[in-house]
């Protein structure tokens, strides 16, 4: 039996140790915002905090993760961060498909929860990881850019 926290909630389960953390959401929680791309940890739509840290969910075996603390994007759509993303993406038309997303915003969070006021070159420095087919990412950049300057103050809250 494997313990962990998903998104807050104490979780037990007997899948395979080496069951991908990325299939258990999804299939066994049913935590569809967690995207497979890749399978190969390079485009970042699997994305996940692990820890507090931002993780490719389709890496982890989930044996790797007894007693960690596991937050999806559903794990932070209540928060105060996650509001102030979404209406900066939505203001600067950083959302096309919508599929890269939830990964585009969980590294959003990542890396305005470190630096509060990146530079350009940071924001994009702190997506690299992450892979948009559709809209490009200056509308991506200029979200992030936006929600630094909405949401100054928030950030250390996490």
């Amino acid at each position: 039996m494997i313990k962990f926290t998903l998104n807050g909630k104490p979780i037990e389960t007997d899948a395979p140790p080496t069951t991908r953390l990325l299939d258990l959401v999804r299939d066994e929680f049913e935590l569809i915002g967690t995207k497979e791309g890749c399978g190969e940890g390079e485009c970042g739509a699997c994305s996940v905090f692990v820890n507090g840290l931002l993780q490719n969910s389709c890496l982890i075996p989930i044996g790797a993760m007894e007693g960690a603390d596991i937050q999806t994007i559903e794990g932070i759509i209540d928060t105060e961060q996650f509001k102030i993303l979404d209406e900066s993406y939505s203001i600067a038309g950083g959302v096309q498909c919508g599929y890269c997303i939830p990964g585009m915003v969980m590294a959003s969070a990542a890396l305005l929860s470190k630096n509060h006021h990146p530079s350009e070159a940071e924001i994009r420095e702190g997506i690299s990881g992450n892979l948009c087919r559709c809209t490009g990412y200056n509308m991506i950049v200029e979200a992030i850019n936006l929600a630094a300057k909405k949401g100054d103050g928030i950030w250390q809250k996490k």
